[in-house]
């Protein structure tokens, strides 16, 4: 079997002869009537029509004077029946080719071809080649299904090829874009305003997470990647704002898992003169109408659970849920039951550990068994730095979090809007970072200032694209077009490009 370089080889020599020629084999211009899936769908209609089709070559079979060639584009599949003609001839400054020339294509390749809508003799609906054009010589071959392109590796490294190869991958990222599309649209319908919020700052926070750092050489000071929108967001709500949300990535400085990816995509909303059970009732409604839209069902079969997001959502005690499951009262307990309590159940106790810390701990590993749908309500405050005291059990919060098929799936408050009490949690959670939690929240200032002009009561919520993974069901890794990976050059690119420094 020919090596990748070998074929590789062989495909710069057709391109040398193609600009012998006289053929521009990447040219800037392209003509398309119909989508291959038009072609098909619209067959009565165009049955002896001309159209012309453009898509990249799946594979070509030549017998004597004719030759069937099979292109795809995004919509589908189709055949192109070429023949030899008499007295035809090619304009090589419009890329053209004739048959006798077939053998310069590549399976690969992208072409574009101009000719009558017909049935072959099998019955197969076609395009008959009057003008064939080359748009793309491709010089490296890919691969076919039948070649298995399964090693996971290989195929998160080269998505490009993956998609190509694994239809049902690419089908993945339609439905992600969907998901968001249609997340989009019912927030707007809702007569929330979308406005994109700075991804550097100052000072981040919004969320308990390590963020990334980098440099800004304008101002000479370091800046902070955004681990949330939710601060920015709420000064829009100080600024007037009373319905206002942003879609787009964040960046925590954390490990990979099945769940959490260092950058991902998130959307937060915020609602002026709502609280929390109006938060929950509308995200009720959201995630029907964007799982229904995307993936046109309510009912899923994700792992070992069983989920029907359409049945009534119960609720589910934070504080009560610990106690029965360890015995501990999360609002009044020491670091060394929460250790303790850790340890009997296998789970990591850290040098830094604190009770916040610990007690997310061992909810996480009761979260991870449920099925849901629920509302996990009742948070303690120590855990929920700007959530609003719920007034019925001080001790907790109005917070509200989504929890289906093990994961959390979204998070939400009433959200605190008292510059004094705000400051005095930002100073307790200052205090955790000073000594040595990494994911607790910075004290912002210019955050508390805003809250000194005035900010309206409000409810407040976001989640990220685990959503869309989590029903998708796919690992995070998989459900992002192109996973960040370590850096690595095959050696077979490093042979073709010695003189290049990788």
């Amino acid at each position: 079997m020919a090596t990748l370089k070998e074929l590789r080889d062989e495909r710069l020599r057709k391109l040398a002869d193609l600009q012998a020629l006289g053929i521009n084999s990447y040219p800037a211009k392209a003509s398309r009537s119909h989508t291959l899936a038009a072609v098909h769908a619209d067959f009565a209609q165009l049955e002896g029509q001309t159209v012309t089709v453009v898509g990249r070559i799946i594979s070509i079979r030549k017998f004597g004077k004719i030759a069937f060639v099979v292109i795809k584009d995004q919509t589908g599949s189709l055949q192109l029946f070429w023949s030899q003609k008499d007295d035809v001839t090619a304009e090589r400054t419009n890329s053209e080719l004739l048959i006798t020339e077939i053998s310069l294509l590549d399976a690969g390749d992208f072409i574009e071809a101009t000719g009558s809508v017909i049935k072959t003799k099998t019955g197969e609906e076609s395009v008959d080649i009057s003008t064939l054009r080359l748009l793309t010589k491709s010089l490296r071959p890919m691969p076919t299904a039948q070649d298995g392109f399964t090693n996971k590796e290989e195929r998160l490294r080269r998505r490009y090829v993956d998609m190509n190869v694994n239809d049902d991958v690419r089908q993945r990222f339609i439905r992600r874009s969907k998901f968001w599309q249609a997340t989009r649209d019912f927030l707007n319908q809702n007569e929330f305003t979308e406005v994109n919020v700075p991804v550097l700052e100052h000072t981040t926070g919004g969320a308990d997470a390590n963020p990334f750092v980098t440099h800004m050489d304008a101002l000479d000071q370091d800046f902070y990647l955004r681990i949330s929108h939710e601060l920015p967001l709420k000064r829009l709500l100080g600024a007037g704002f009373e319905k206002v949300y942003d879609i787009g990535p964040r960046f925590r400085n954390e490990n990979y898992s099945d769940e959490h990816l260092p950058e991902h995509v998130a959307m937060e909303w915020y609602w002026a003169y709502a609280d929390w059970r109006d938060g929950i009732r509308f995200m009720t409604d959201l995630y029907r109408s964007v799982l229904q839209t995307t993936f046109g069902t309510l009912q899923f079969k994700l792992g070992e659970f069983d989920i029907d997001l359409a049945k009534d959502w119960e609720e589910l005690d934070y504080v009560q849920t610990i106690k029965d499951r360890y015995g501990i009262d999360p609002l009044d307990c020491t670091i060394q039951e929460i250790q303790s309590a850790l340890k009997d159940n296998k789970l990591e106790v850290e040098k830094t550990e604190n009770i916040p810390r610990g007690i997310d701990k061992l909810w996480k590993n009761i979260r991870k068994d449920i099925a849901g749908p629920v509302w996990l309500v009742n948070t303690p405050l120590f855990i929920s730095p700007l959530a609003k005291i719920n007034p019925d059990r001080p001790e907790t919060t109005q917070r509200f979090q989504a929890v289906v098929a093990g994961s959390e799936l979204c998070n939400g408050f009433s959200e605190l809007n008292d510059p004094q009490e705000q400051l005095q949690r930002f100073v307790e959670q200052q205090q955790l970072r000073d000594a040595g939690d990494d994911e607790a929240m910075m004290l912002d200032i210019d955050f508390i200032e805003m809250l000194e002009y005035g900010m309206p009561p409000a409810c407040g919520l976001g989640f990220s694209e685990r959503v869309f993974w989590i029903f998708e069901g796919v690992t995070a890794r998989e459900g992002v077009p192109f996973p960040q990976l370590r850096s690595d050059i095959d050696e077979t690119t490093k042979t073709i490009y010695p003189n290049l420094k990788f």
